[in-house]
């Protein structure tokens, strides 16, 4: 038994979803990242980021995993690995301001950032609401391929088992598919491959 335990908290892959041919491309033109990407995932041993004592009022004092410390082990992995962070930074235009309007200060300095590069194909990893997850697939990778940085991406995600464990409000592979599944695919989405990981 001790050793089943042992296993179960290494995070495993427990779904997957090919999101306009993703996984057929992806494993096609990067077949050792993908296998690297795996290893990244479980390698990590989530039993050490138990430590997040809940303040909601749904399970107080229940310790639950910590989103911001499996992000950053994951994280940790890459970089290992020659992943790098993908900046960009916003110019604002102003010309769609209407006339006579004086916009009391211009925001300077923003930047959108994909989590990780490497060989044109992007990752992120989302621990975090709903809106992200969509966010990622259906905006920030097409936008950074658009400005030639990649062809294709990865989206690592809990699946809602995983959440449960995670504060309220972290939201999960099963519910982001059926999205996905019911919005469609549009001309200028790209081929990613999403990961439901669990532990």
């Amino acid at each position: 038994m001790a050793n089943t335990e042992h296993w179960r908290s290494r995070v495993i892959i427990a779904a997957e979803y090919s999101f306009k041919d993703g996984h057929r491309v992806i494993s096609a033109r990067w077949p050792a990242l993908l296998k690297g990407i795996e290893g990244i995932i479980t390698s990590v041993d989530c039993a050490q980021h138990k430590t997040k004592a809940s303040r909601e009022k749904t399970m107080p004092g229940q310790i639950l995993f910590s989103p911001v410390a499996l992000n950053k082990d994951i994280a940790a992995g890459f970089e290992a690995k020659g992943w790098h962070k993908q900046k960009v930074q916003c110019d604002y235009p102003t010309h769609f301001y209407r006339q006579g309007y004086d916009p009391k200060k211009l925001h300077r300095g923003a930047f959108r950032e994909m989590d990780f590069v490497k060989g044109r194909l992007g990752v992120e990893v989302q621990f975090g609401k709903y809106a992200f997850m969509v966010y990622n697939v259906c905006a920030k990778m097409t936008i950074f391929n658009r400005l030639g940085f990649i062809d294709a991406g990865v989206e690592i995600v809990p699946v809602k088992s995983f959440a449960d464990e995670m504060s309220t409000g972290v939201s999960y592979f099963e519910q982001f598919v059926w999205d996905l599944e019911t919005r469609g695919q549009a001309n200028i989405d790209i081929p990613v491959l999403i990961y439901g990981i669990d532990r």
